[in-house]
């Protein structure tokens, strides 16, 4: 048997954690100067109603190795001897870093058992980690083997494409990732950052305009990237507003046509710490073979805006031709 386990932050439901009885090791939050424990002491629906009212952002604290080594002790008593843990990106949290600690402490203390840990640095964020974990657990229910569980996540970890669009500036100023100037322009013209995953970081890749453009982005971003081998579902994820998530579902059935499986699922209190309200996500496999970057999109804006003026010269010449 094969254990699974990750940190808070991989944000899938309650209903996906205990079907599959994967186990969560809980970041811990700062709210002034209470502390509370990711999905433990409180729920990303009550976190995104105080954080509405915050004028100060909260703050996160990784698990400690020994709260990990919890699970894999409860684990060994459960009758596992094979553990993977899948963390958030190493890049931008110490969760993966406490694993690896906590791996090290636990073998060495049972030591010539026959237990064996894997601790994954999944590149990824918020679904992007929980992505992984879904699909560990639908591969083992398949039947396959620890080595495999482990040769998909390291070579395919870096294919799971994140799209994160930030609907509220007001927290990104908050964190000082964007300044005053800055917010202020893009509330004005109403663009929205669009951001993927870059070496292990958050990166904005794309800017539009208007909540129909971001939905737009993301269909289109969809049909050039998507592995349709490998990606045998869709993971959406929002913040405040799931009617907003709903819409983007409604547009892969219609317009994409897409069969399998979509998973609309509340982010977390890491990420959504920054993103604030009104945060859409979108996640699948893609084939990797793409360019994203904000230089390389605004470029194809352009490209794509040249084209439409030009046809609508073109219609209005053939109008004056007739």
């Amino acid at each position: 048997m094969i254990k699974l386990f990750a940190d808070s932050t991989c944000d899938l439901t309650d209903e996906i954690l205990e079907q599959y009885n994967i186990s969560i090791a809980p970041l811990s939050i700062n709210i002034g100067e209470k502390t509370f424990k990711d999905r433990v002491d409180i729920q990303p629906e009550e976190f995104f109603q105080r954080l509405a009212v915050l004028d100060k952002l909260p703050t996160t604290a990784m698990p400690s190795p020994s709260e990990y080594i919890d699970i894999m002790e409860q684990g060994i008593k459960d009758g596992y001897k094979d553990f993977i843990c899948i963390n958030m990106s190493s890049g931008t949290s110490g969760s993966y870093q406490s694993a690896v600690l906590a791996r090290e402490d636990f073998l060495e203390e049972h030591k010539g058992e026959g237990i064996r840990v894997h601790v994954i640095d999944s590149k990824c964020m918020s679904h992007g980690s929980g992505y992984l974990l879904l699909k560990s657990a639908l591969l083992i229910e398949k039947g396959a083997s620890y080595e495999e569980i482990i040769d998909f996540n390291e070579t395919y970890k870096t294919n799971i494409k994140h799209f994160l669009v930030v609907d509220d500036l007001d927290n990104l100023i908050k964190s000082g990732r964007l300044t005053n100037v800055s917010a202020m322009i893009g509330k004005v013209l109403k663009i929205k950052p669009i951001m993927s995953m870059r070496d292990g970081k958050g990166a904005i890749v794309a800017k539009v305009r208007g909540r129909k453009k971001v939905l737009k982005h993301y269909i289109n971003e969809y049909k050039l990237r998507v592995d349709k081998e490998l990606t045998s579902f869709i993971i959406i994820g929002y913040t405040s507003d799931m009617i907003y998530a709903q819409n983007l579902k409604k547009l892969f059935e219609e317009e994409v046509q897409y069969k399998g499986d979509i998973y609309i699922m509340q982010m977390g209190v890491s990420v959504g710490t920054h993103v604030g309200l009104g945060g859409l996500s979108l996640y699948f496999i893609e084939k990797g073979d793409r360019h994203d970057g904000l230089i390389y999109n605004e470029m194809q804006q352009l490209l794509e805006k040249k084209n439409e003026v030009l046809e609508m010269l073109n219609k209005y010449r053939n109008r004056k031709n007739n």
